[in-house]
């Protein structure tokens, strides 16, 4: 029994040298995270569509802690915050017809297999809009009153070898006075393959790795055959 164990043992070490390495996805960013109110979110390229927000600000400005519209949009933590088109949060758009706002977020897998990565996070906009993941919608949200809670996202295929965009389009609906719009997106996991490490261990096999698949495979035909006898 000892020499079993040892031989599963010596085949189990082996198996090891081919696994590969699950990382967190470099390059995913919560809004704000990190950042005082007023600050810049460089992580996120801002675009205007339809809206009045034009020149405001090229990227997210961090919004304050309880400061109005925070409530009623979902409180900031240290880890989440919300953005928006500029550095007074409250400012108000779009008084006549929809406002479009679309802020994104790009990542390169290039050296990771892209068929082994997934995605899985929140996202709250105000008031509406959905999520583009290389281009292809994988979230949406109908509601006017989107930024009192999240709205979950998964994304477990579609994933380029190299560069990658994660677009939040939102939708500020026409409202003449106290209209803000923003952006708040949280990550909760993410990971992708690296086929080139594991932890400590080389993907392709030592010579040594080699030597001790071949002496435990050997000297498990040989337990076997004694068995048998």
């Amino acid at each position: 029994m000892m020499r079993s164990a040892a031989v599963l043992g010596a085949l189990a070490l082996s198996a090891s040298a081919f696994a590969v390495q699950a990382n967190p996805i470099v390059g995913l960013f919560n809004t704000g995270a990190g950042l005082a109110a007023g600050q810049v979110d460089p992580h996120y390229s801002f675009s205007q569509g339809s809206g009045t927000a034009t020149g405001t600000g090229g990227f997210g400005v961090v919004a304050a802690d309880n400061v109005w519209p925070v409530n009623p949009w979902l409180a900031n933590t240290t880890t989440s915050k919300w953005i928006a088109p500029s550095a007074q949060a409250g400012q108000s758009y779009d008084p006549s017809r929809n406002g479009t706002y679309t802020w994104t977020l790009s990542f390169d897998l290039s050296g990771y297999l892209p068929t082994t990565a997934w995605i899985k996070g929140n996202w709250a906009a105000d008031n509406l809009g959905r999520v583009l993941f290389n281009g292809i919608e994988v979230s949406s949200s109908s509601s006017a009153d989107s930024f009192t809670s999240f709205t979950p996202f998964l994304i477990a295929s579609g994933f380029n070898a190299g560069v990658n965009t994660l677009s939040f389009e939102v939708v500020n609906l026409a409202q003449n006075g106290g209209n803000p719009t923003g952006l708040r997106t949280l990550f909760d996991s993410d990971v992708a393959r690296n086929p080139q490490f594991v932890t400590g261990i080389s993907s392709v096999p030592e010579p040594g790795t080699w030597a001790l698949t071949l002496t435990g495979l050997a000297a498990l035909a040989a337990f076997a055959r004694r068995r048998r006898a």
